[in-house]
């Protein structure tokens, strides 16, 4: 690692972890408000996983989604690296986790993290087993990893005053019927958490409260991302392949010639 001029918080040698451009890159360029010291609970694989899936989750589940202890979060495609996580991220804040995939072996696996309700299926048919395990109430939360053929499903999960928060689409479904009356009723809250359109400023803000509610977590062993295989750098195109196969629980990493 080598700093820049104007660094004053970092040393050479340090280890540390952080969101940037130029992923498959030998060398990259970090902005110092990305950077964050990597604890000595995580060895560089797992420091590796860790920046990308929970900011986001951070920003899903804290900044934007409000989740408190007590309250029900639903997954749509928990075993996915941003499901996961918010899996994991969720049950240390005291949640109550609900997820669907497709795969009965994997939601069997996640137990182990603990998932309370793990619904096989692919297809948009999950809101009344989320009604029933709720006692009718609903989800205070709904993450969807999926896209839209599972939007209006996640909605219907939604409790009063529920929050929806659109984070992938891997169905490629880019579109969704909106159900308004609920929509207006309920008094939901629907946003987006992509950092695309984002300023580096912005982009950068929700790193100071994730250093302080998580971080911790993840030097005392109580957050850990979920790394599923680990492929060198020369084979790349195997770790893409097996990303749009879908097969994965959780992280695939990609390992430098250094490490």
């Amino acid at each position: 690692m080598s700093l820049g001029p104007d660094v004053k918080d970092w040393q050479e040698g340090d280890r540390v972890m952080g969101r940037c451009r130029g992923a498959f890159a030998e060398y990259v360029l970090m902005d110092t408000r990305e950077a964050l010291p990597v604890p000595a609970a995580l060895d560089w694989t797992r420091a590796g996983a860790v920046p990308l899936t929970f900011l986001v989750v951070y920003d899903m589940l804290v900044l934007q989604g409000r989740l408190q202890p007590g309250q029900n979060l639903l997954i749509a495609g928990v075993t996915s690296g941003v499901g996961t996580t918010a899996l994991q991220a969720a049950k240390a804040m005291g949640a109550r986790v609900i997820g669907t995939s497709g795969s009965a072996d994997k939601l069997q696996r996640l137990q182990t993290l603990g998932l309370d309700l793990g619904l096989h299926t692919r297809q948009p048919d999950f809101a009344d087993k989320v009604m029933a395990a709720t006692d009718g109430q609903g989800v205070h939360l709904a993450i969807d990893t999926v896209g839209g053929t599972v939007f209006a499903e996640c909605i219907k999960s939604l409790a009063f005053e529920g929050r929806l928060a659109m984070v992938g689409y891997v169905d490629g479904v880019l579109t969704a019927q909106l159900d308004l009356e609920a929509l207006h009723s309920k008094r939901l809250c629907l946003f987006g958490v992509s950092n695309k359109l984002r300023t580096p400023q912005q982009r950068a803000e929700p790193v100071a409260g994730f250093k302080r509610d998580w971080l911790p977590w993840m030097a005392e062993g109580r957050l850990s991302p979920v790394v599923d295989q680990v492929f060198t750098f020369d084979h790349l195109q195997q770790a893409k392949a097996c990303m749009e196969g879908g097969s994965q629980v959780g992280k695939l990493v990609l390992q430098g010639p250094a490490d």
